[in-house]
C-alpha cells in the first residue's frame, strides 16, 4: 500500500477545505490553543511511520485516554468491571445525567464520562500509587518516557467541572462509586490532561491493531480476546453520539478526544492519529 501517497493527497484535499467549528471553550486552558493546527501520523503493522503537519506536537489527549484506563482496568480487574458498566451506544451527549438516573447509576459504556469515571473508580482499588502507576502504563505502550501530565489542563477542567461532579455523585447514591468522590475526579482529570503528540498516540494504539501485543517489544499487555472488545468497543461507542456516522463512514474502531484527537484501528493493518482541535456539536 502507497500509504505515504494517500496520506498527502488526503492532506492536501483537507488544506483546501473551508474550516468549521470551535476548539472547546468549556475548558479553558482548551480554548487557548490555536484552532488551525493540523496533524496526521500513520503506524504500520510492520513498523512504518509517516506524519504530517503539525504531528509531532503535543495536545491533550483528553477522552481517548479512556481507552487506555479501559484497558488497564480489564487487564487488573477482567471481566469483573461489566458488573458496573454496560457495553452499548449510549445516543445521548457523552456527560447526559437523564440516562444514567433512569438505569439506576450504571453507565452504558465505559467512554462516556459516567462509564469513564467508574473505570477511574475500579483503577483507585487496584492501584496502590494510581497516577504514578498508570502514567508509566501510558509510557510503555507508547515506547516513551516523556509523556506527562498537564497539570494545568487539569486543574482547569476540575474548576469547571460541574456536571462530571453531578455525575459522579448520581453514581454515588447509586453505590457505583466506592472510592471518594474528590480522589475519583482528580485521577479522572489528570488522566485526561495527559498531552501526547499524533506520533505517540498512533504508536500507542498499535496494541489494539496487534491483538493485545505492543508489536516491537511483543509484551502482551491484554489477551487476545479482550483486545477485539475493547476494539469492538471503540468501534460501537467511541464517538458518543456520533458513533453510528463515523462507522458508517470511515468503519474503523476509533476514539475521538475535545482536545481535537482521534485515533483509529485497522486490526492487523495499521493505526493512525489526528488533530485538529476544531470540533463539531457532538
Amino acid at each position: 500500500m502507497d500509504f505515504k501517497t494517500i496520506l498527502q493527497e488526503v492532506y492536501a484535499e483537507i488544506l483546501r477545505t473551508k474550516s468549521k467549528g470551535q476548539p472547546a471553550s468549556y475548558i479553558p486552558e482548551l480554548a487557548n490553543i490555536n484552532p488551525d493546527k493540523f496533524g496526521i501520523h500513520f503506524c504500520s503493522a510492520q513498523g512504518n511511520h509517516y506524519g504530517l503537519g503539525d504531528h509531532q506536537e503535543k495536545f491533550s489527549c483528553q477522552s481517548i485516554m479512556k481507552v487506555i484506563t479501559l484497558c488497564l482496568a480489564i487487564k487488573t480487574e477482567g471481566e469483573e468491571i461489566w458488573k458496573r458498566i454496560g457495553v452499548e451506544p449510549s445516543g445521548t451527549p457523552f456527560n447526559s445525567l437523564v440516562q444514567l438516573e433512569y438505569e439506576h447509576g450504571i453507565p452504558r459504556n465505559p467512554f462516556i464520562n459516567a462509564g469513564a469515571l467508574v473505570v477511574c473508580d475500579i483503577l483507585l482499588n487496584q492501584l496502590d500509587k494510581p497516577k504514578e502507576q498508570f502514567i508509566e502504563f501510558v509510557r510503555r505502550l507508547a515506547l516513551n518516557s516523556n509523556i506527562q501530565y498537564n497539570n494545568k489542563v487539569s486543574a482547569s477542567e476540575k474548576a469547571h467541572g460541574y456536571r462530571n461532579a453531578a455525575l459522579i455523585n448520581m453514581m454515588k447514591s447509586f453505590g457505583n462509586i466506592e472510592n471518594p468522590i474528590e480522589e475519583v475526579l482528580d485521577f479522572y482529570y489528570s488522566i485526561c490532561s495527559i498531552e501526547m503528540t499524533c506520533e505517540e498516540l498512533a504508536q500507542t494504539f498499535q496494541l489494539f491493531a496487534n491483538n493485545g501485543c505492543i508489536p516491537s517489544t511483543k509484551e502482551r499487555v491484554v489477551t487476545t480476546s479482550q483486545s477485539k472488545r475493547i476494539n469492538a468497543i471503540m468501534q460501537c461507542c467511541g464517538f458518543y453520539d456520533e458513533a453510528g456516522e463515523f462507522s458508517f463512514k470511515v468503519g474503523l474502531p476509533g476514539k475521538s478526544g475535545v482536545g481535537g484527537g482521534i485515533v483509529a484501528v485497522c486490526p492487523g493493518k495499521y493505526t493512525v492519529a489526528v488533530w485538529s482541535p476544531r470540533l463539531n456539536k457532538k
